[in-house]
């Protein structure tokens, strides 16, 4: 330790008690002393500690701070140093009142002529530890993956050359002189002391973590600061006397039970025999009885990758994995991705109820976390009366900032929580709940070079994950997952993934991915993988934790349904206009497979039935649905997504209740006598409806097999003699004869040329021979669709296929290559050691979930408004419900009938530079400025019939068809 006072009498006591961390403005009036915010967050750390971190994280800490539970102490240093930069002429420089006090204790600094350099103070904090580290006897090694943490904690890692404040006159002006040095060994070693540490050396860690872990801990310690930054529990001591771990302790503790943090399960017992049952009120079937008995068989985090047939229950399977897991290696909660936000809603219900029987208390730690939560009822009900806006914090330099989400300003609720408590509603933090239903994008969020990435990475670590319907992500996407995975893997993230259509090569790259990220190796090639050779299959990997390299367990069994479904697959050609085709032809070419499939339904309904059609476009759905209802009337219905999403909720609900699977309860399920749902893509995906027939346009293999899952779903059904054997109707493909199909070209937009052969060529197989039998043959049809041989492909189509296959290649390479710049981790940067320079080329004004969503799926993202339409200068809901002349909303239930009017516009409004005027058209009603969900929420305003022009295209809203494009604008 440091004399109070040296030769010339410099205080250096007056000087620390001089040293400010928090402006009066933000710490409630009275200033916050540097070392009282340093001593804050680390007494906050302790409480993370003891009350949210996982066992996982516990044991990975004590590691690395060399066992004999050091971990605590030392994970309350390393959140506490975190601000250690403050103590720096640049930034004390910035508050004039604080820059008298500190000038007046002896600390002076050369102003400079004009308006002074800055140095952020994160970055000045790595540069100080770098500088008084190495005299106190640290290792170059430890200090290399220390330093970025400090560095980094205001969301962006920089490369060691960026630390230093610049040439020496400038470094006096930024970084002090002797006086300063002397002040800044001397605060961290009074910091330190106060922990309980002899001396800074004592601190020094024993093992350098994983570069995974080193992102974890960064998450967590600006977690800590977000915490200790909150000046409400948080206020200014301006009094050095009073600067004391004890007290830091006792506020600590008070914020964070006025918060009402808490972690997730804490120490899960064990999985009992019985336990399925308890859960789920059914015993487990074959499949999922092999999923747990392949998750109790791994002794290291691991992947496991379940894969069976819509229906088999492959979620109750990952659910009760995911307990075992979590008791098997001290996970403390879990993240189930889902692949939209539809599919995310039901998932969340699920899970509420599956932690419950656990432990009833845990229900309201389960958050749903995506862009359109607020529609969902059961999240809406939990959460009523608190706020998710994003709240206002302190940038880098102390001064506020609305995007940095601190939640200095998070209004409270004197209401009980029935849900996650406020703090996990702000920005960026949703992961950081111990229960966290959503789409898949939260984990492909985490691995994009953002800024504050690792408050993501710190909401997945200690999780057990679990991803549904991964088979959805395309290539592009798929970047992102295997990127995440890779980190998970690193972390020691145990991962579940579920999927009832994954082409083999895509098993073999995700399990590759995970362990190269275990083995932390660039590439990393699973050459002894066993291939599966049944169907429902499990694959389980993991790295043996003796060192011996990785283990594999890969079983199957049949499912638990009846025996293979005999499906008949029957093809419909539709005449497919040419690319130069005019407008007149291309609607006769509709009309026309629009009367085939009207004329086919009245064959096969006549003595009633239910049937599903599906069509791969928004406005192929339109003209079938306008032409069935001439024919069946009110037995049809619409759902697609430029539907507003309230009638869509509606509409699916009622789809739900009429075509879903039979009461459990021995109530009688009544099917309608007769109903047809057309539905685009919708349907793919978690819609539990049993059709009698299926007629759907051409997809690839994959999702064609998702469709028919929704065909003879379902035992014990009644069904008419005319549907009473399983049929599906492929439309959307020119008569196959000689030469190679012609595609419907938004189809061909959609898929690519390559697959759709593929898949039209398994079609004429089945369609000349047998059909298929599901699921029985979904692997090796699956497989089929995404192979390279021509053993499958017609000998008159080799050339065309082989042609479409090299193009379907060069884009997907080109995609894959338009990823590569967002990823978390660049090419050769794999088996880096430290988060130096993560951020060095960071993802420029990626900090919302909004702005992340258009890095991780491709192309531009969809645009939505909010239709409302304005009649004698008053504003109307979609569904009629006056407003007033600004549009305000008064009551929630007001703006739930707002928000049901959201609708997407059509796709080509999403190409920004084209339609620019038109999305400067769209803008928030005066009366939504003010209002927190709607103030950046576009309205687009129809007239009285509910039409409207914006850009150079007339729509028009019809309550049945949804939203229309009319076509170009008159120019007259």
């Amino acid at each position: 330790m440091h004399d109070a006072a040296d030769a010339d009498g410099f205080d250096i006591d007056r000087a620390i008690g001089a040293l400010w961390g928090k402006s009066e403005g933000k710490a409630n009036g009275r200033k916050n002393l540097l070392l009282s915010h340093l001593l804050d967050t680390a007494a906050i750390a302790e409480r993370m500690w003891d009350r949210f971190l996982a066992p996982s994280t516990k044991r990975i800490l004590d590691e690395i701070a060399g066992g004999n539970a050091r971990g605590r102490q030392f994970f309350a240093w390393l959140c506490g140093v975190h601000d250690l930069g403050k103590a720096t002429p640049a930034f004390q420089r910035m508050w004039p009142a604080g820059a008298e006090a500190v000038r007046a204790a002896g600390l002076t600094w050369h102003e400079p002529s004009g308006k002074p350099p800055r140095w952020r103070h994160d970055r000045a904090g790595g540069h100080l530890l770098c500088e008084l580290l190495p005299t106190a006897g640290w290792s170059e090694g430890h200090i290399a993956w220390v330093w970025p943490l400090v560095a980094g904690h205001h969301g962006a890692f920089p490369a060691k050359s960026s630390l230093r404040p610049g040439r020496p006159k400038l470094r006096e002006q930024l970084a002090g002189g002797a006086r300063w040095a002397a002040v800044q060994l001397a605060l961290l070693e009074r910091f330190t002391a106060q922990l309980g540490f002899g001396a800074i050396a004592d601190v020094a860690p024993e093992r350098v973590p994983s570069r995974a872990a080193q992102l974890h801990l960064s998450g967590l310690i600006v977690m800590a600061d977000w915490i200790a930054s909150d000046e409400r529990h948080f206020t200014g001591v301006d009094e050095l006397p009073l600067v004391t771990m004890e007290s830091a302790r006792q506020r600590a503790s008070r914020a964070w039970d006025a918060l009402g943090l808490r972690g997730g399960w804490t120490h899960l017992a064990e999985v009992a025999p019985e336990a399925f049952r308890a859960r789920f009120g059914h015993d487990p079937r074959p499949s999922q009885e092999l999923v747990i008995q392949a998750a109790q068989h791994m002794d290291a985090p691991g992947l496991l990758i379940v894969e069976a047939p819509m229906g088999e229950g492959k979620t109750k399977a990952a659910l009760m994995a995911a307990e075992i897991l979590a008791h098997r290696f001290g996970m403390d909660g879990v993240f189930v991705g889902m692949p939209t936000q539809a599919t995310s809603d039901p998932m969340f219900g699920q899970v509420r109820r599956w932690v419950s029987t656990i432990d009833e208390e845990l229900a309201p730690l389960v958050s749903l976390l995506h862009g359109k939560r607020m529609f969902n009822k059961e999240w809406r009900t939990i959460v009523e009366g608190r706020t998710e806006d994003e709240f206002g914090g302190v940038d880098e330099y102390g001064e506020y900032c609305e995007d940095d989400p601190y939640g200095l300003e998070a209004p409270g609720s004197d209401a009980p929580s029935r849900g996650p408590v406020e703090w996990f509603l702000g920005a960026k933090r949703g992961l950081l709940c111990p229960f966290v239903v959503g789409t898949i994008d939260q984990l492909l969020f985490a691995a994009t070079r953002a800024k504050h990435v690792m408050l993501r990475m710190a909401g997945l670590a200690g999780k057990v994950v679990v991803l549904d319907e991964i088979h959805a992500a395309d290539v592009y996407m798929s970047q992102f997952l295997k990127e995440g995975l890779r980190w998970l893997g690193q972390a020691r993230v145990p991962v579940v993934l579920l999927s009832a259509t994954l082409p083999p090569a895509q098993r073999r790259e995700l399990v590759d991915v995970y362990l190269g990220g275990a083995a932390t190796q660039e590439e990393f090639t699973a050459d002894e993988l066993p291939d599966t050779s049944g169907y429902p299959s499990i694959t389980a990997t993991w790295m043996d934790p003796n060192g011996a390299g990785p283990r594999y367990k890969v079983v199957d069994c049949q499912s638990w349904r009846r025996p293979g479904l005999d499906v008949t697959v029957e093809l419909m050609p539709e005449m497919i206009p040419g690319p130069k085709a005019r407008r007149p032809e291309k609607r006769d070419a509709q009309a026309s497979a629009d009367t085939s499939v009207a004329d086919r339904l009245e064959l096969a309904l006549k003595h009633g039935g239910c049937a599903l059609v599906i069509r791969n476009t928004v406005d192929r759905a339109q003209t079938l649905y306008d032409e069935l209802c001439k024919r069946f009337g009110g037995d049809v219905r619409l759902l697609h997504g430029r539907i507003a999403v309230g009638p869509r909720a509606d509409r699916t609900e009622e789809c739900l209740r009429l075509l879903g699977a039979p009461s459990t309860d021995g109530t009688e399920h009544r099917r309608p006598h007769r109903l047809i749902v057309v539905a685009t893509q919708l349907a793919e995906q978690s819609f539990d409806i049993d059709a009698d027939i299926l007629i759907t346009d051409l997809a690839p293999i994959d999702l064609l097999l998702q469709r028919i899952g929704r065909l003879h779903r379902h035992d014990g059904l009644s069904r008419p003699a005319p549907v009473a054997v399983p049929r599906v109707v492929i439309t959307g493909v020119s008569a196959i004869e000689e030469s190679a199909p012609a595609f419907l070209r938004s189809s061909e937009g959609i898929y690519g040329r390559h697959l759709l052969l593929r898949a039209a060529a398994l079609v004429l197989d089945a369609v000349h021979n047998t059909g298929w039998t599901v699921p029985d043959r979904v692997p090796a049809l699956v497989a089929s669709g995404y192979d390279k041989d021509d053993e499958a492909i017609p000998p008159a189509w080799r050339t065309d296929a082989e042609s479409a296959r090299i193009q379907w290649e060069t884009e997907q390479q080109k995609r894959s290559d338009n990823a590569s710049p967002f990823l978390l981790t660049r090419r050769g940067d794999k088996e880096g050691t430290t988060l130096a320079g993560l951020h060095h080329f960071a993802v420029p004004g990626a900090s919302s979930d909004a702005q992340l969503d258009v890095l991780v799926r491709d192309g531009d993202p969809s645009v939505e408004v909010v239709l409302v339409s304005h009649e004698n200068d008053v504003y109307f809901t979609l569904a009629g419900r006056a407003l007033t002349a600004n549009g305000d909303v008064s009551s929630d239930e007001l703006l739930d009938d707002v928000l049901a009017g959201t609708v997407r516009l059509p796709s080509h409004f999403t190409n920004r530079i084209a339609t620019k005027q038109a999305m400067d058209d769209l803008r928030p009603l005066p009366g939504w400025l003010a209002h927190p969900r709607l103030r950046y929420s576009r309205a687009l305003v129809l007239d009285t019939q509910h039409n409207v022009t914006l850009g150079d295209r007339r729509l028009r809203y019809d309550s049945q068809l949804g939203l229309l494009d009319e076509g170009m604008r008159d120019p007259s």
